[in-house]
């Protein structure tokens, strides 16, 4: 039987890293060094190259609408580094919205099928 996780749990342990894995890809394509997307996302340069390699955090694809709102995040923390937590709140709302949350909470945790939680604590 699957363990009872709380959704906190499931977004640090997949939802975070998956975001984190698409902020350093949309880094890098817009020409940013892996050192510098480290420095951006306030992590190892180890980690950006094994999300860029597709080693870690691939448990978790993304609607495009929420591709599309994470590369808008990209820009921001590009732009100014100190959005880095807003962003990353804001793309938590947007995967909690779409129901990513929900699916990956589904798929490693035991829950209720007609979980809504989530979007009721909005």
């Amino acid at each position: 039987m699957k363990k009872q996780y709380m959704p906190q749990e499931i977004e640090v342990w997949y939802i975070i890293p998956s975001i984190r894995r698409e902020l350093a890809k949309a880094m890098a394509v817009r020409g940013l060094k892996q050192k510098r997307v480290a420095e951006l996302l306030g992590i190892t340069g180890a980690a950006v190259s094994q999300y860029l390699k597709q080693k870690r955090a691939k448990e978790v694809d993304f609607k495009p609408e929420t591709m599309a709102e994470i590369r808008n995040s990209a820009d921001r923390i590009i732009n100014n580094s100190d959005m880095l937590i807003c962003e990353m709140q804001r793309l938590l709302k947007v995967v909690k919205k779409s129901k990513t949350l929900c699916k990956v909470h589904y798929r490693f945790g035991r829950m209720p099928q007609k979980c809504e939680a989530c979007l009721e604590a909005e």
